[in-house]
């Protein structure tokens, strides 16, 4: 009985119709002022919006939707939420997305490019656009997906698609200076999963600038770029008599460092290790991570800025960002102390 009462007494959800009535206006004339405002006198439509907001009227998303054809959403997936690289691009995604009046979703393929084509499929219908952060899927499937609404890459490069990646090839030339500079000869490349095209960029960077300074490569995994992953990495690289390991990425080499410490072996004294990524624990870690610093954050921003920017103008040529890179120089690497190699 109390509760038929309570649910009598709570007040009804001001409707357009309502705003309508109080703004003597037609309920068409509401409708325009939020969706479509160039249709409206400037006059009449803040005299709408003021009596909106004093009944605390909102337009219904989905009716809006209907209307426009646009729901103010964008999806952004990633393939490991609990990463934290992925921290600084959602981010910066949310504040740009923010600061457009877009809602921003976020979805977690899980490593899985069967759950990211899931998550496109079902998410389609519901948003403007993607994001996809470090995407698994194939060529062919991302410029499928890329057909009914518009998608932006970060982390992934795909020929006709708009993207942001990380200089590569600059960063990889300064992990390998980094390393001959400290007497290295050789060193081995803790490959992460075999669909990552970071991963396959990586790779290519550092055997490519090896060669330039005439430095033997070899890469091992591929392993998964989790902490999980490290120990069969570790294990594998002193197996090969690494003096430098090269990991996928940073928490790929966080289960590495473990790993050396529980087999006693010394960094940076035996071996030297290097990461990917600069996530926010690797300069906290025991040793410090040195690791290649990519702008995160910057990547997901520019991503959301260039989706809204594809949208509108539908450019002939998709926009490809690529951003600086800096490696960050910290207690993981040291001088050889160990005899020729």
């Amino acid at each position: 009985m109390m509760a038929r009462m309570a649910q009598q007494r709570r007040p009804s959800r001001p409707t357009i119709v309502d705003v309508a009535r109080e703004a003597g206006v037609a309920t068409s004339t509401v409708s325009r002022a939020f969706t479509r405002p160039e249709r409206v006198n400037h006059h009449t439509r803040e005299h709408v919006l003021a009596v909106a907001e004093r009944l605390g009227y909102a337009p219904n998303p989905a009716a809006r939707a209907l209307e426009t054809g646009r729901t103010n959403t964008v999806a952004l997936l990633v393939p490991d939420i609990t990463n934290p690289y992925f921290s600084g691009v959602i981010t910066g995604a949310e504040r740009a997305a923010a600061a457009t009046g877009l809602t921003l979703v976020l979805g977690d393929t899980q490593e899985n490019p069967a759950q990211e084509a899931e998550l496109l499929r079902r998410l389609g219908p519901a948003v403007d656009g993607f994001v996809l952060a470090a995407s698994r899927l194939a060529d062919d499937n991302l410029h499928a997906a890329a057909q009914p609404v518009p998608l932006v890459l970060v982390n992934r490069a795909s020929p006709g698609l708009a993207c942001v990646v990380a200089d590569f090839d600059s960063g990889t030339q300064q992990i390998v200076d980094h390393l001959a500079s400290l007497g290295h000869r050789s060193f081995v490349f803790a490959g992460g999963p075999a669909e990552s095209w970071s991963g396959a960029r990586r790779w290519v960077g550092l055997r490519t600038a090896g060669r330039r300074r005439g430095m033997r490569a070899k890469r091992l995994g591929p392993y998964t770029p989790t902490l999980d992953g490290g120990p069969a990495a570790a294990d594998a690289a002193v197996g090969a008599g690494a003096t430098a390991i090269v990991c996928h990425n940073d928490m790929l080499a966080f289960g590495v460092l473990q790993r050396l410490a529980q087999r006693g072996v010394r960094v940076p004294d035996d071996v030297s290790v290097v990461g990917f990524d600069d996530v926010f624990t690797s300069a906290l870690i025991s040793p410090s991570l040195t690791t290649l610093a990519e702008r995160t954050e910057e990547a997901g921003r520019r991503a959301v800025e260039t989706l809204r920017r594809h949208e509108v103008h539908r450019p002939e040529e998709p926009l490809v960002l690529v951003l600086p890179t800096e490696l960050k120089i910290r207690s993981s690497t040291g001088q050889v102390l160990v005899g020729p190699q």
